[in-house]
């Protein structure tokens, strides 16, 4: 399915002005759920409105949007006003500065889209791009989207150009609130450790070779209440605690050329774990039949 886009902005640069189509760069994947069910008869059940002074049950038609500007005092808006207030916003992205790539901490890193080129605009568009991976730079620029002003770097990918929300000063809390104690640690346990990492280390990271294993555990327990076994309770283990007094450097040689050590290791452990199973689920997504039993219990859910 080809890529749609959620909008068509300019980025202006200078007196230049891009036309770039704006398309989600990330796919929200649901959480698993369970539903409310209602515990006699195993019906679902279903969220209502209930007005707080009159308690009764408000249907959407009579639903109004307002904004409270003082203490249970609110200013109503029409679905009209709402929208005239969401069109006020400006279709470009204004640049303000350019700075090195990391210049930016990715902890002010918010959601990720990308941009590709509009009507007119691959040419326009390849210059800022080229530019920018020639001299190692990204841009900061100004978006307002949905009643919101945004921050935002935009910065050359593979492909083309990202574009990253950013948060503000005031929507990231300060490490300093943890008071985090300091403590010194001797040259041997440093190097044990330099060596621990260096064994552990990969080039680079490929989110191709790593898969959500607690979804999976979920999904297998839920396969199993479905052909009618019991849920078995996994083992847990005691975590070590801030209390207990541990020998690091024994750790540190433990950990040193274990058979789960390594990043390589770690692939091959997790590759000879994965379970041969499928669940409805998965074989609903691959277009594979599922069993009656799983239909029926689909059915009945």
């Amino acid at each position: 399915m080809a890529a749609r886009s959620i909008a068509s902005l300019s980025i202006s640069f200078g007196l230049v002005s891009i036309p770039v189509k704006v398309f989600s760069a990330t796919e929200s994947k649901a959480a698993l759920s369970f539903n409310l069910l209602h515990k006699g008869c195993g019906s679902r059940l279903r969220q209502q409105y209930i007005c707080q002074k009159e308690g009764v049950v408000v249907d959407r038609a009579d639903m109004v949007k307002g904004y409270e500007f003082e203490k249970d005092k609110y200013v109503l808006f029409t679905s009209d006003e709402l929208k005239a207030l969401e069109e006020a916003a400006q279709h470009t992205i204004d640049i303000v500065a350019f700075m090195p790539l990391k210049a930016i901490d990715p902890i002010y890193y918010d959601k990720a889209y990308y941009l590709g080129p509009d009507k007119r605009g691959a040419k326009p568009y390849s210059l800022l791009s080229e530019a920018m991976r020639a001299t190692g730079k990204c841009a900061l620029a100004k978006w307002s989207w949905k009643g919101k002003q945004y921050m935002v770097q935009i910065r050359v990918g593979d492909d083309g150009l990202i574009l990253q929300q950013l948060l503000y000063a005031d929507e990231v809390r300060s490490m300093a609130e943890l008071h985090v104690e300091t403590v010194d640690v001797s040259n041997a346990e440093l190097t044990l450790a330099e060596q621990l990492i260096e064994q552990n280390s990969v080039e680079g990271y490929d989110p191709a070779e790593y898969t959500d294993e607690e979804k999976q555990r979920v999904l297998a327990q839920i396969d199993r209440k479905i052909e009618g076994k019991d849920i078995t309770v996994a083992e847990t283990h005691d975590a070590v605690t801030g209390a207990e007094v541990i020998d690091l450097m024994e750790a540190l040689r433990k950990s040193i050329g274990t058979p789960k050590a390594g990043a390589a290791a770690a692939k091959t452990a997790k590759e000879s774990k994965a379970p041969a199973r499928r669940t409805a689920k998965r074989a609903e997504a691959e277009s594979a039949p599922a069993t009656p039993a799983k239909r029926a219990s689909k059915r009945q859910a």
